[in-house]
Protein backbone atom coordinates (compact mmCIF):
# COMPACT_ATOMS: atom_id res chain seq x y z
CA UNK A 1 0.00 0.00 0.00
CA UNK A 2 1.22 3.49 -1.05
CA UNK A 3 -0.06 6.05 1.73
CA UNK A 4 1.32 7.83 4.37
CA UNK A 5 0.34 11.07 6.74
CA UNK A 6 2.77 13.95 7.51
CA UNK A 7 3.33 17.36 7.91
CA UNK A 8 4.91 20.04 5.54
CA UNK A 9 7.90 21.37 6.33
CA UNK A 10 9.09 23.99 3.32
CA UNK A 11 10.47 24.19 0.55
CA UNK A 12 14.10 23.97 -0.73
CA UNK A 13 15.83 23.51 -4.06
CA UNK A 14 17.97 20.07 -5.04
CA UNK A 15 20.50 20.03 -8.11
CA UNK A 16 19.80 17.96 -10.67
CA UNK A 17 22.45 16.35 -13.28
CA UNK A 18 23.06 18.91 -15.63
CA UNK A 19 22.62 21.50 -12.80
CA UNK A 20 19.59 22.68 -12.91
CA UNK A 21 17.55 23.78 -9.76
CA UNK A 22 14.61 21.88 -8.97
CA UNK A 23 11.85 23.84 -6.51
CA UNK A 24 10.87 20.80 -4.06
CA UNK A 25 8.80 20.88 -0.93
CA UNK A 26 9.51 18.48 1.60
CA UNK A 27 7.20 16.74 4.02
CA UNK A 28 8.04 14.91 7.03
CA UNK A 29 6.17 11.78 6.47
CA UNK A 30 5.42 9.24 9.18
CA UNK A 31 6.35 6.73 10.58
CA UNK A 32 2.63 5.89 10.25
CA UNK A 33 0.80 3.36 11.89
CA UNK A 34 -2.19 1.29 10.20
CA UNK A 35 -4.69 1.72 12.71
CA UNK A 36 -7.69 -0.41 11.27
CA UNK A 37 -8.49 -2.37 8.19
CA UNK A 38 -11.90 -1.89 6.29
CA UNK A 39 -12.90 -5.06 4.60
CA UNK A 40 -15.90 -5.10 2.33
CA UNK A 41 -17.78 -8.14 4.05
CA UNK A 42 -17.63 -5.52 7.74
CA UNK A 43 -17.90 -2.28 6.29
CA UNK A 44 -19.07 -2.58 2.75
CA UNK A 45 -15.83 -1.44 0.82
CA UNK A 46 -12.00 -1.98 1.04
CA UNK A 47 -9.79 0.57 2.89
CA UNK A 48 -6.55 0.94 5.55
CA UNK A 49 -7.08 3.91 8.25
CA UNK A 50 -3.57 5.28 8.74
CA UNK A 51 -1.82 7.01 12.19
CA UNK A 52 0.49 9.65 12.10
CA UNK A 53 1.84 12.49 15.01
CA UNK A 54 2.44 11.01 18.42
CA UNK A 55 0.12 13.13 20.91
CA UNK A 56 -0.32 13.44 24.45
CA UNK A 57 -2.78 10.53 25.89
CA UNK A 58 -4.65 13.96 27.68
CA UNK A 59 -5.17 15.51 23.80
CA UNK A 60 -7.71 12.13 23.07
CA UNK A 61 -10.80 11.29 23.74
CA UNK A 62 -11.47 8.03 25.20
CA UNK A 63 -13.13 6.43 22.48
CA UNK A 64 -9.36 7.53 20.24
CA UNK A 65 -7.59 5.80 22.97
CA UNK A 66 -9.34 2.91 23.46
CA UNK A 67 -9.14 2.30 19.03
CA UNK A 68 -5.44 2.25 19.27
CA UNK A 69 -4.93 0.37 21.89
CA UNK A 70 -6.42 -2.95 20.11
CA UNK A 71 -3.31 -2.84 18.38
CA UNK A 72 -1.20 -1.27 21.41
CA UNK A 73 -0.77 1.49 18.91
CA UNK A 74 0.91 4.81 20.67
CA UNK A 75 -1.49 7.62 20.73
CA UNK A 76 -2.14 9.02 17.24
CA UNK A 77 -3.19 12.35 16.67
CA UNK A 78 -4.30 12.21 12.78
CA UNK A 79 -6.30 9.36 11.11
CA UNK A 80 -6.39 8.98 7.58
CA UNK A 81 -8.03 6.83 4.67
CA UNK A 82 -6.69 5.41 2.01
CA UNK A 83 -8.95 3.45 -0.41
CA UNK A 84 -7.45 0.44 -1.85
CA UNK A 85 -7.98 -2.00 -4.09
CA UNK A 86 -6.56 -5.35 -2.49
CA UNK A 87 -6.15 -5.75 1.06
CA UNK A 88 -3.42 -8.44 0.49
CA UNK A 89 0.14 -7.60 2.87
CA UNK A 90 -1.56 -5.04 4.91
CA UNK A 91 -2.62 -5.84 8.58
CA UNK A 92 -3.10 -3.79 11.75
CA UNK A 93 -0.35 -2.33 13.80
CA UNK A 94 2.15 -2.28 10.90
CA UNK A 95 4.58 0.42 10.72
CA UNK A 96 5.08 2.78 7.05
CA UNK A 97 7.84 4.96 6.52
CA UNK A 98 8.54 6.62 3.60
CA UNK A 99 10.41 3.65 1.66
CA UNK A 100 6.71 2.65 0.76
CA UNK A 101 7.74 5.73 -1.91
CA UNK A 102 10.45 5.53 -4.14
CA UNK A 103 12.68 8.48 -6.61
CA UNK A 104 10.48 8.98 -9.38
CA UNK A 105 7.29 7.55 -7.99
CA UNK A 106 4.12 10.14 -9.34
CA UNK A 107 1.79 10.77 -6.40
CA UNK A 108 -1.10 13.08 -4.97
CA UNK A 109 -0.47 15.60 -2.04
CA UNK A 110 -3.98 16.70 -0.78
CA UNK A 111 -3.64 19.11 1.96
CA UNK A 112 -6.32 22.80 3.24
CA UNK A 113 -4.39 25.93 1.60
CA UNK A 114 -4.06 28.86 3.11
CA UNK A 115 -7.46 31.45 4.66
CA UNK A 116 -7.13 34.38 3.08
CA UNK A 117 -10.11 35.67 4.64
CA UNK A 118 -12.65 38.01 2.70
CA UNK A 119 -11.49 38.57 -0.55
CA UNK A 120 -12.88 40.42 -3.73
CA UNK A 121 -13.74 38.85 -7.11
CA UNK A 122 -10.50 40.47 -8.67
CA UNK A 123 -8.44 38.42 -5.86
CA UNK A 124 -9.96 35.94 -5.42
CA UNK A 125 -11.13 35.00 -9.59
CA UNK A 126 -8.73 37.08 -11.19
CA UNK A 127 -11.49 39.10 -12.81
CA UNK A 128 -10.20 42.25 -14.43
CA UNK A 129 -10.95 45.96 -13.42
CA UNK A 130 -13.53 47.87 -14.85
CA UNK A 131 -12.85 51.19 -16.97
CA UNK A 132 -11.84 54.11 -15.07
CA UNK A 133 -13.06 56.92 -17.52
CA UNK A 134 -16.61 57.66 -18.11
CA UNK A 135 -17.74 58.94 -14.64
CA UNK A 136 -16.19 55.49 -12.66
CA UNK A 137 -15.18 57.24 -10.18
CA UNK A 138 -15.56 53.74 -7.20
CA UNK A 139 -16.39 50.60 -9.15
CA UNK A 140 -12.66 49.61 -10.71
CA UNK A 141 -12.51 47.04 -8.40
CA UNK A 142 -16.46 46.42 -8.61
CA UNK A 143 -17.30 42.67 -9.94
CA UNK A 144 -20.31 44.41 -11.92
CA UNK A 145 -23.30 43.53 -12.74
CA UNK A 146 -24.40 39.20 -12.23
CA UNK A 147 -27.94 38.95 -12.90
CA UNK A 148 -29.81 38.25 -15.68
CA UNK A 149 -33.19 40.45 -16.68
CA UNK A 150 -36.66 39.59 -15.68
CA UNK A 151 -36.25 35.91 -16.34
CA UNK A 152 -34.74 34.74 -14.26
CA UNK A 153 -34.47 37.73 -11.99
CA UNK A 154 -32.09 36.91 -9.88
CA UNK A 155 -28.11 35.68 -9.42
CA UNK A 156 -27.82 31.95 -10.34
CA UNK A 157 -26.29 29.99 -7.39
CA UNK A 158 -22.37 29.34 -7.74
CA UNK A 159 -21.86 32.52 -9.40
CA UNK A 160 -18.23 33.95 -8.81
CA UNK A 161 -17.96 36.74 -7.09
CA UNK A 162 -16.45 38.27 -3.33
CA UNK A 163 -16.29 36.09 -0.86
CA UNK A 164 -13.73 33.72 1.85
CA UNK A 165 -10.81 32.57 -0.14
CA UNK A 166 -8.85 29.49 0.86
CA UNK A 167 -8.97 27.38 3.93
CA UNK A 168 -10.33 24.48 0.98
CA UNK A 169 -9.09 20.77 0.19
CA UNK A 170 -6.66 21.21 -1.89
CA UNK A 171 -4.86 18.75 -3.95
CA UNK A 172 -1.47 18.60 -5.76
CA UNK A 173 -1.88 16.02 -8.54
CA UNK A 174 0.69 13.80 -10.37
CA UNK A 175 3.71 15.46 -8.91
CA UNK A 176 7.22 13.90 -9.01
CA UNK A 177 9.16 12.46 -5.45
CA UNK A 178 12.53 13.65 -6.52
CA UNK A 179 14.35 13.26 -3.19
CA UNK A 180 13.85 10.69 -0.07
CA UNK A 181 15.73 10.40 3.19
CA UNK A 182 14.74 7.69 5.05
CA UNK A 183 16.83 8.44 8.62
CA UNK A 184 14.75 11.70 9.06
CA UNK A 185 11.42 10.78 7.52
CA UNK A 186 11.89 13.11 4.80
CA UNK A 187 9.79 13.28 1.05
CA UNK A 188 11.04 15.81 -1.41
CA UNK A 189 8.42 16.20 -4.19
CA UNK A 190 8.63 18.85 -7.07
CA UNK A 191 6.89 21.71 -7.09
CA UNK A 192 4.71 22.97 -4.20
CA UNK A 193 2.34 21.88 -2.01
CA UNK A 194 -0.94 23.39 -0.13
CA UNK A 195 -0.91 24.61 2.98
CA UNK A 196 0.79 26.26 5.47
CA UNK A 197 4.13 25.04 6.93
CA UNK A 198 3.03 22.58 9.57
CA UNK A 199 0.22 21.64 7.75
CA UNK A 200 -1.06 18.25 7.65
CA UNK A 201 -0.69 16.66 3.98
CA UNK A 202 -2.02 13.54 2.80
CA UNK A 203 0.53 11.36 0.13
CA UNK A 204 -1.13 8.93 -1.89
CA UNK A 205 -0.48 6.82 -5.54
CA UNK A 206 -1.49 9.06 -7.75
CA UNK A 207 -4.69 8.63 -10.02
CA UNK A 208 -3.96 10.07 -13.11
CA UNK A 209 -0.37 8.81 -13.82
Amino acid sequence: MKGLVGKKVGMSQIFDESGKALPVTLIEAGPCYVTQVRSPKRDGYRAVQVGFGEAKPRRLSGGQLGHLKRNDLPPLRYLREFRIKELAGVKEGDKLTVEVFTVGDRVDVIGVSKGKGFAGAIKRHGFRRQPKTHGQSDRTRAPGSHGATTTPGRVFKGARGPGHMGNARVTSQNVKVVWIDADRNLIGVSGSVPGPKGGVVTIKEARKQ
